[in-house]
């Protein structure tokens, strides 16, 4: 196949050809192929094609702005008729009649007042425009639809075969809930068919996996709108598939020497003020006010809902003197925080007003950095091992805005990155992605349909222990400031569930599976030899129940497998008179007959495949 040049890459920007023809920019090749560089240029083309489409189509539209997102490409608008997501085939249709147009794709410079008489009419574009300072502005056209943008685009709409539009959703303008509410239509485009083809595919296993509908199959949790949105409800099968992460997930923290520990959930606005949280998180957290005084001599005090764990664990750090002989010390806690997310960004489990994180806070010396986070590295590891989470590792790097020299940015930097190659772990770098506190290493783990996912993090932090006067006395009996390392690995037991139940598609690992034996009595005679089943199944901390109601064996069956239960365990006659069990090993899809106490040894190696 004929290589076809769409742009150039130079000092990690992204150029298209007329950019890069115009401005004399040479730099890495970018083909026509699914390449990340090359698919950013290919969608932000097709959701001007989209656009073009909608414009042809609904004279009156007027365009805010379209933006790759991860996948694809959306575009927001607004239009005096109502669309809706049977007219997406139709804007399909029309695109494709401008594909087969062959429009060259134009790129055009103007001052800011020729910008304005182009669009001063439209008060989309006037409210991008109030973001933009730049005095020379450009647009791209494509036959008789022309667009504000940056770029880059691909040279012809010939190129855009390959694409599909998913969804349509509502958008308040520029993302403020004050603003009108726009249309916007989601897409997503690829070099290939094949490629599109494996991705709709996708599509549609990630819709039966959707953790929301197996949520509820399972009996695993609900929401309830008169309490609140955002608030899960754990049912008793999610509250036990969560006491036994939280269980496993504890003993393996006290066996790497880290301590427990419980800080309030409300806390006063004059701490938030001293962290920085007030400041730069402050629309994101929930506060009240307390009356601390008496009728007569009222003392009103702002508190503040933690969204957050690290300044209860500042302060019981600072709750005694500490050494280096102290050093590390690891606090941990299963700390429940409160975040004031858009109603329109809830999501299952994967956004809530309400969750609890997997938190701990390492507090070390300079020199322990790089051990620590080796430690955090190896744990991560067995854990992902556990669950069957291929993952990767970026480190985010100083952002424009920081605190803390560029010695100690640099020093704490190399320690990550020294980490990271010690360990063999291939990682990425995010360019001024870090905290303003520090530099970071974000887990993303990849489910079985590829799909990556944002869950843990590890951060390095000389903010906070310098805001607090964090100190230990140095082997010189001199006072130090120590670091602060923020760690999660699950991130939240929400997200983390609800993604390892899109992952498993519900068949959740053995050793968290709220019911994991379900014993199915052939007739009321085999009750007495389940009961004794059962009873020693609970001896062994395994969660079982019997299937004893007065419906078909079959039926029995075949409910205990819509429940998705990991081994099923059938007894007759002959399994009473021998003392063995038929079993059902949903995760295997094999029928077999043990006798009792094999069953119970293999019961014990189910258990032992956790790695952490």
């Amino acid at each position: 196949m004929e290589e076809i040049v769409i742009g150039y890459k130079k000092d990690g920007v992204i150029y298209d050809t007329q950019t890069a023809r115009l401005e004399g920019i040479e730099g890495e090749k970018i083909l026509y192929d699914n390449s990340p560089e090359a698919l950013e240029i290919i969608r932000h083309s097709t959701a001007h094609l989209m656009a073009q489409a909608i414009k042809a189509l609904y004279p009156d539209a007027q365009f805010f702005v379209g933006p790759n997102v991860e996948d694809g490409f959306y575009y927001d608008f607004k239009t005096s008729q109502k669309i809706s997501d049977s007219d997406l085939k139709t804007i399909e249709k029309k695109m494709k009649e401008f594909i087969k147009k062959k429009y060259e794709i134009e790129k055009a410079s103007y001052s800011r007042d020729e910008i304005m008489q182009k669009f001063g009419n439209d008060p989309l574009k006037l409210a991008v425009l109030s973001k933009i300072d730049d005095e020379t502005l450009t647009t791209y056209k494509q036959g008789e639809f022309e667009d504000l943008c940056r770029g880059p685009h691909v040279p012809n709409t010939k190129l855009l075969h390959n694409f599909k539009l998913t969804k349509i959703a509502g958008a308040y303008l520029g993302g403020d809930q004050n603003n009108e509410m726009l249309t916007r239509i989601y897409g997503t485009a690829f070099a290939d068919k094949e490629a599109l083809r494996d991705y709709l595919t996708m599509i549609e296993e990630a819709k039966k996996r959707d953790h929301r509908k197996l949520g509820n199959d399972l009996k695993l949790f609900t929401f309830d709108e008169s309490i609140g949105a955002g608030l899960p409800l754990w049912l008793p099968n999610g509250a036990r598939l969560r006491s036994k992460l939280e269980h496993l997930l504890y003993k393996a923290h006290r066996k790497r020497g880290y301590q427990p520990v419980r800080g309030p959930e409300l806390l006063k606005s004059e701490a938030w003020k001293i962290s920085g949280h007030y400041q730069n998180y402050g629309e994101n957290m929930y506060f009240t006010k307390i009356n601390e005084g008496d009728d007569e001599n009222p003392k009103i005090v702002e508190y503040g809902i933690k969204p957050m764990n690290c300044v209860g664990h500042i302060k019981i750090y600072q709750s005694e003197l500490r050494s280096y002989r102290d050093l590390p010390l690891k606090f941990f806690e299963y700390g429940v925080v409160h975040r004031h997310e858009m109603s329109g960004a809830l999501h299952g489990l994967f956004r809530v007003r309400e969750f609890t994180q997997d938190d701990a806070h390492i507090y070390c010396t300079p020199k322990q950095i790089k051990e620590n986070v080796l430690e955090v590295l190896g744990f991560v590891d067995e854990i992902m091992q556990s669950f069957g989470f291929e993952y990767e590792l970026e480190i985010s790097t100083k952002p424009e805005k920081a605190i803390g020299s560029d010695e100690i940015w640099e020093s704490a930097t190399q320690g990550l990155k020294d980490a990271l190659d010690e360990s063999g772990i291939h990682y990425g770098i995010d360019e001024g992605g870090g905290a303003f506190y520090g530099p970071k290493i974000d887990i993303k783990i990849k489910d079985s349909l590829k799909r990556k996912w944002q869950c843990g993090t590890i951060q390095v932090d000389f903010n906070l222990p310098e805001r607090f006067l964090l100190e230990y006395t140095n082997e010189n009996n001199e006072k130090s400031q120590p670091v602060m390392l923020h760690r999660a690995i699950l991130g939240s037991f929400e997200r983390f569930i609800g993604i390892l139940i899109e992952h498993t598609a519900g068949e959740l690992p053995f050793f968290i599976a709220p019911t994991q034996v379900i014993i199915v009595p052939i007739a009321d005679t085999h009750l007495d030899y389940a009961k004794s089943i059962a009873s020693d199944l609970t001896a062994m901390e395994i969660d079982c129940e019997i299937s004893s109601k007065n419906e078909s064996l079959n039926k029995r069956i075949r409910n205990a497998e819509k429940e998705r239960v990991p081994m099923i365990i059938v007894v007759g006659d002959e399994e009473v008179s021998e003392g063995k069990v038929a079993v059902r090993d949903r995760r295997s899809r094999e029928q077999y007959t043990l006798e009792k106490e094999q069953f119970y040894k293999l019961i014990k190696e189910k258990m032992d495949e956790v790695h952490f």
